[in-house]
């Protein structure tokens, strides 16, 4: 498991890579907000956190005293990193094993993500119907239970529960766009669902 040094660690090296970038080529290339000359929105899950620039400090404008995670915060820089190059939504959704490189990081994903969907959600799919839009996803017609959201704007993820019953156990699967494996590393993609399944528990109660 990584440790804090570690995170403080990457963020320092994206802040390097982001160096001299323009915030308006940012923006527009990462689907994000300019409040200022030096101040770019993000809007994540049920939160929306601002970056100075070239700084790239964080803070919460929706819980002013929430520290935002060091993690997510390394997620985020990751994030405009992979989409400094224009990306396309294709509209084709695979699973994270169709992700290139993703094989390695696969025990993880499932430990981080799809177990705990289906632990929490599975024999309740109600829960799901009643957190999910707390986070702004939108339902979609699949499973017991399925949604889609975007907890940043060009990684949009589908969640769907299948509810078990006497002869069958529950079931779960998270879906991407073809297109994430341009924007994060599969690492980074096993993160950021795990961030939206445990935000989605912790809603739920």
């Amino acid at each position: 498991m990584a440790r804090v040094d570690d995170y403080l660690n990457a963020k320092k090296l994206a802040v390097s890579e982001l160096a001299g970038m323009d915030v308006d080529a940012m923006v527009q290339g990462a689907g994000l907000e300019k409040i200022d000359g030096h101040n770019v929105g993000v809007p994540f899950l049920d939160h929306r956190y601002r970056i100075t620039c070239p700084a790239y400090e964080f803070f919460d404008e929706t819980q002013p005293n929430h520290q935002v995670p060091i993690q997510e915060q390394v997620l985020i820089l990751h994030y405009i990193l992979g989409t400094r190059k224009k990306i396309k939504l294709t509209g084709n959704w695979i699973s994270y094993r169709e992700i290139p490189g993703a094989s390695f990081y696969f025990s993880a994903f499932v430990k981080r993500a799809t177990n705990p969907l289906k632990k929490v959600f599975g024999d309740n799919p109600a829960a799901l119907k009643n957190a999910a839009p707390l986070i702004h996803a939108q339902p979609i017609d699949m499973g017991d239970a399925g949604y889609q959201v975007a907890p940043l704007p060009l990684v949009p993820i589908q969640l769907i529960i299948w509810q078990g019953d006497d002869e069958f156990p529950s079931e779960a699967n998270i879906l991407f766009d073809e297109s994430v494996g341009d924007v994060l590393s599969p690492e980074d993609v096993a993160w950021l669902a795990g961030m939206v399944v445990y935000r989605l528990m912790a809603l739920a109660g």
